[in-house]
């Protein structure tokens, strides 16, 4: 059964697209067959995966304004097992275009209808911001994963973030839960980021990831040769926490299963 994964939060700068880049390799190289699909305009998750926004002939756009089927936006990536549904610059004013169309907020979730069935997970690496995109990304998903800075700014854009997600469980998406928190940029010898995680932790208990993904230099280099951090430093500690992570995640997945089945 597919796994849907709205990875958001609407404060920019906390390792969103760093997290969808990374997690998704680290699922594909673990097995599991993975779609990520890029829907921030700036287009850092695609060109991340070496597929600049200019060089796709199609994208989301393309399949969210029903322009055409989102299997003709697929791209394969260096990385067996996962492939890419890029962001174009036709992205850019999508969410203009979708105010005027029927089932706006449903666009994600009809285009990707069928198609999500090949694959283990569905990624949506979505804007920093709570529009129209992101809103289609949350009515489409299964669940949401949530990536914190470790700071105490960050802390409020969670909160917006948890406001959203119950107004979409109560409009369009009843089934929508948390996936969960993963703190990122973190820097365990700061006061401040010991500080957060023990907010965090404090707060939202067993939601938030044991593993953490560190503030390295290597993680920030990467996407600007077009690699995720396996492809660039394999046996680094940005590696190494993303492989963790999606352990930890594939686990959290097949125990909810099982609580399912054994309740079904």
């Amino acid at each position: 059964m597919t796994r849907i994964i709205a990875i958001s939060n609407p404060k920019g700068g906390v390792g969103k697209t760093t997290t969808s880049v990374n997690l998704a390799c680290a699922l594909a190289r673990a097995g599991h067959s993975t779609l990520l699909i890029d829907l921030d305009p700036q287009g850092n998750a695609s060109s991340g995966l070496g597929v600049p926004r200019e060089s796709a002939a199609f994208g989301i756009a393309d399949a969210l304004l029903g322009l055409e089927p989102l299997s003709r936006t697929i791209v394969a990536t260096g990385q067996p097992n996962l492939d890419l549904a890029p962001a174009t610059p036709s992205l850019v004013g999508v969410e203009v275009e979708l105010v005027t169309l029927p089932n706006r907020e449903q666009r994600l979730r009809l285009a990707i209808a069928g198609l999500a069935r090949r694959y283990d997970f569905v990624l949506f690496d979505c804007p920093p911001s709570l529009g129209l995109i992101t809103l289609n990304a949350l009515t489409a998903a299964d669940s949401v994963l949530v990536p914190l800075q470790a700071e105490y700014y960050a802390m409020e854009g969670l909160g917006e973030l948890v406001r959203t997600i119950a107004a979409v469980r109560r409009s369009t998406n009843p089934r929508l839960v948390r996936e969960g928190i993963v703190l990122t940029m973190h820097d365990a010898r700061t006061n401040l980021c010991r500080d957060v995680e023990g907010q965090a932790r404090a707060v939202f208990g067993a939601e938030v990831f044991q593993a953490v993904i560190p503030r390295t230099v290597r993680l920030a280099e990467a996407p600007s040769h077009g690699k995720s951090i396996f492809h660039y430093e394999p046996s680094g500690r940005g590696a190494q926490a993303y492989a963790a992570l999606a352990t930890e995640l594939v686990a959290r997945v097949a125990a909810l299963r099982g609580q399912s089945e054994a309740t079904g």
